[in-house]
């Protein structure tokens, strides 16, 4: 994989290329690592170049195979600890919540990009929303603490109270508290899941 030739053909295209479409037989696997908190490593360090970083992020996708970086005629795969992207911003406006990535990738919570939770490699089941391509972002704490702060409640039939957000018409839940915690007008600690 050329990265120089590749910087030189993306200087002029701010777009996310068309990955989906590229359909290049597996090349094999490079030595490339995203960890859980979102930094890029090559052969065990942390990329020198950030608009090195940003370039390999827009070839992205998650093939049946993994991880994949993927350009018209090459696919390598690579390792990601757990998700390749993280939320770190998120703003409310259009009557939705609006996530960036770590490169600037701009998701608008909604049917097509749900907020859902899975398990970290270290166990816990923490949020994420769907991005592109397969790709999904981990939402910083900081950012999972401004939706609970923003949050509101119904009752399930099961007189649970459910914690969510509305974002595009849809209703996101963040997790439940007990009925008698979420008596107080809607300011009861939310469950170990949130």
């Amino acid at each position: 994989m050329n990265i120089d030739r590749l910087l030189q053909q993306r200087q002029s295209v701010a777009t996310i290329p068309p990955v989906d479409q590229w359909q290049p037989a597996l090349s094999g696997d490079i030595n490339i690592v995203i960890q859980a908190d979102g930094t890029w490593l090559h052969e065990g360090q942390p990329f020198a170049r950030p608009d090195v970083v940003r370039l390999l992020s827009s070839l992205l996708r998650h093939d049946p195979e993994g991880y994949c970086l993927v350009t018209p005629v090459e696919r390598w795969c690579l390792q990601v600890d757990d998700l390749p992207f993280v939320a770190v911003e998120a703003d409310f406006h259009d009557d939705a919540w609006w996530f960036t990535t770590q490169f600037e990738d701009v998701v608008r919570l909604d049917a097509t990009h749900p907020l859902a939770f899975s398990e970290t490699p270290g166990g816990e089941m923490l949020p994420e929303i769907a991005v592109r391509y397969g790709l999904s972002a981990r939402l910083h704490r900081h950012v999972f603490y401004q939706l609970v702060d923003a949050a509101s409640m119904k009752t399930l039939v099961n007189g649970q109270c459910e914690v969510g957000v509305w974002s595009a018409g849809e209703w996101f839940p963040l997790g439940c508290v007990d009925a008698e915690d979420g008596a107080g007008g809607g300011n009861g600690a939310p469950s170990e899941a949130l």
